[in-house]
């Protein structure tokens, strides 16, 4: 079903002709508006100020202000806009830096553009969606000499929330407990699974095999 409200996409890319491809790709679907393209970060900035996009599309490795210093400074300032970044760049370093900055997905530029509108409209949902090649990267980069994170019952309970996209006030509910008592397991699991985010919390859990 298409939604009301067309979901307005923002690219950043400091090549044009992938902007223009993108732009080119994704006007057939109903349910996208392509708004605009950026060049570097200091230039997607400024269009979330003008433009108030939905979803950035953004390369990581740009001149003036690369895609995880504009993610991080984006996601601080425009907390309704979801960025995913679309790069040919896969290393340990780059994965966890977006993720951490506050990015929903990391997917590679040979993507299918389905894969890419799929990932799209989950990322409207602030769920994560990331290539098999960067979320390999990112178990690598997050994994502890042990597989035992000694996870209490109820802290499982919350990660398996988590995983389902609930934030703290959702898992609250279900959990019939306090939402401080939420918070306080939440930054217990990303203390004990070593991550620094809910988004790397929730793909080390499915990587990892911790909840199905």
């Amino acid at each position: 079903m298409t939604p009301a409200k067309p979901i307005r996409i923002l690219i950043v890319d400091d090549h044009e002709v992938v902007r223009r491809g993108l732009m080119l790709f994704l006007r057939p679907f109903e349910d996208f508006e392509p708004i605009g393209e950026a060049a570097n970060g200091q230039e997607a900035l400024d269009a979330c100020d003008k433009l108030h996009p939905d979803v950035i599309l953004m390369d990581v490795i740009m001149p003036e202000m690369n895609g995880v210093e504009a993610t991080r400074i984006i996601s601080q300032k425009y907390p309704n806009t979801q960025v995913i970044g679309l790069t040919t760049f896969t290393e340990d370093d780059l994965v966890r830096d977006m993720l951490k900055a506050g990015a929903v997905g990391y997917l590679l530029k040979n993507t299918s553009i389905e894969e890419l509108g799929s990932a799209i409209r989950t990322a409207m949902t602030g769920k994560l969606t990331l290539a098999p090649e960067a979320a390999q990267a990112l178990l690598k980069a997050s994994s502890q000499p042990q597989l035992n994170y000694n996870l209490t019952e109820r802290e499982m309970e919350v990660l398996v929330l988590m995983v389902e996209g609930l934030n703290n006030l959702e898992i609250a509910d279900r959990l019939v407990v306090a939402r401080s008592t939420v918070k306080f397991h939440v930054s217990s699991i990303l203390s004990k699974l070593g991550v620094t985010s809910r988004v790397e919390a929730v793909s080390l859990a499915l990587q990892a095999g911790l909840v199905k």
